[in-house]
């Protein structure tokens, strides 16, 4: 059963992140925390209707907060828990617990997968040997899993709110191709972590008559076009490998945990820094989004006849690399969680060239990087290749998610003083 699931897990990283485990790992028992991250992968992307990352983020953080909760008090608190720390001897099963937390839950986020859940769980379990590590394990899971489910319970997820739309030059309106207003709920969720979403507001969009307008409308509109004669070929996969809803950032985070043989504490720690910077960036952006509600270039290129702006001219069928996603140009979404990710992974490992890479199956390549500053400027570049966001809301995106990275790491998941 073990060397099953051993298989299986390996097999899933393959598609999210291809790596080569190291040689006194590859017939190891797998990571737990890096096999329940695959398996609520599973649950909110391939189940869940493919929710989008800034969606997806509330349900990783979730299972993140809870396994780093369970595992951490399992081996005697050493870090800051964030929300409790169940009584343990320390003899209890981490396996157990990590399981039992995500399970948990994962149960609770989505009830219309319990019986599938409940079978991958207790297949997990029938592969621990039973005795009291075991059933320890299985409360301290528990412990932790029902704290973070109230603690989320009533939070504002998936409210009906829309986005503000208006008519005037530079204010949003909803793009082709389905012309969807959805998700501006998560500028209003409770964050995980950072006080409060509007700490972080960014200085606001350039003036659409504005020469620093007039540059990224040309920009954006001469590299960003579907069918763009000047955009390089690596500049259009990192375009699109950059914009896998399948978010490429779960795949990073596991390629890390292995390439860096982290430990199932480590790794519980790294994951929770991860999922809580980049989803309370993202909560921060969409809040920073709604207040300025600033059109996104499609919009701006097809109508620029009427920006009052005379050095931009108007394209009525420009259409983008990729489908703009539902939500306002500024700031950038993924540029918001990125940065403040890349900066978590840095105060994590205690410096920035670290090397990590991913694959992506919408791109159908793999991306290597050699710092966490090198990732954050690259995607700074592929969301205008891909002709969905201004330099403007790129740049600030990642000043936001600096921000909220810099405060997370510096409150949360800290070293317990003795």
């Amino acid at each position: 059963m073990v060397k099953a699931r051993c298989a299986a897990v390996l097999a899933a990283l393959t598609l999210t992140a291809p790596f080569t485990p190291p040689a006194a790992a590859a017939s190891a028992v797998p990571n737990a925390v890096v096999v329940w991250d695959v398996n609520a992968q599973t649950a909110i992307w391939d189940i869940a209707h493919q929710s989008p990352p800034q969606v997806a983020g509330r349900g990783f953080a979730m299972v993140s907060g809870a396994v780093y909760d369970a595992v951490n008090a399992i081996e005697g608190t050493p870090y800051e828990p964030y929300l409790v720390a169940p009584r343990a001897t320390g003899r209890e099963s981490a396996d157990a617990a990590v399981g039992t937390a995500a399970y948990r839950v994962l149960d609770a986020i989505f009830p219309e997968q319990r019986e599938r859940l409940r079978v991958q769980y207790d297949e997990w379990l029938a592969g621990l040997p039973d005795g009291p590590a075991k059933r320890g394990g299985v409360r301290v899971g528990a412990e932790a899993a029902a704290a973070m489910v109230a603690d989320r319970r009533g939070d504002g997820a998936f409210d009906p709110r829309l986005w503000t739309v208006g008519t005037e030059p530079g204010q949003y309106r909803p793009t082709p191709p389905a012309f969807e207003n959805t998700g501006a709920w998560v500028g209003f969720l409770k964050p995980f972590a950072i006080p409060d979403a509007t700490m972080f507001r960014t200085p606001g969009p350039p003036s659409v008559t504005s020469r620093a307008y007039t540059r990224d409308f040309a920009e954006v509109k001469r590299l960003g076009s579907a069918t763009s004669t000047v955009r390089t070929a690596d500049q259009t996969d990192a375009a699109l490998w950059w914009h896998d809803r399948r978010s490429v950032s779960w795949g990073m985070k596991r390629d890390l945990a292995v390439t860096q043989r982290l430990g199932v504490l480590e790794t519980a720690r790294l994951y929770a820094l991860a999922d809580f910077t980049g989803t309370d960036g993202a909560i921060a952006c969409a809040n920073d989004k709604e207040f300025w509600h600033f059109w996104r270039p499609v919009t701006a290129i097809r109508e620029a006849g009427t920006d009052g702006n005379p050095a931009t001219a108007p394209d009525p069928g420009w259409t983008p690399l990729v489908v703009t996603p539902p939500n306002p140009d500024y700031p950038s979404g993924h540029t918001c969680r990125t940065a403040a990710q890349m900066t978590a992974y840095a105060h994590f490992f205690g410096r920035d060239k670290v090397p990590f890479s991913a694959y992506s199956v919408d791109s159908g390549t793999t991306r290597h990087f050699g710092s966490f500053s090198q990732a954050t400027a690259e995607v700074v570049g592929a969301r205008i290749w891909a002709g969905i966001h201004f330099r403007s809301a790129d740049v600030d995106g990642t000043t936001l998610g600096t921000g909220v990275g810099k405060y997370i790491t510096r409150h949360y998941f800290q070293p317990r003083r003795s």
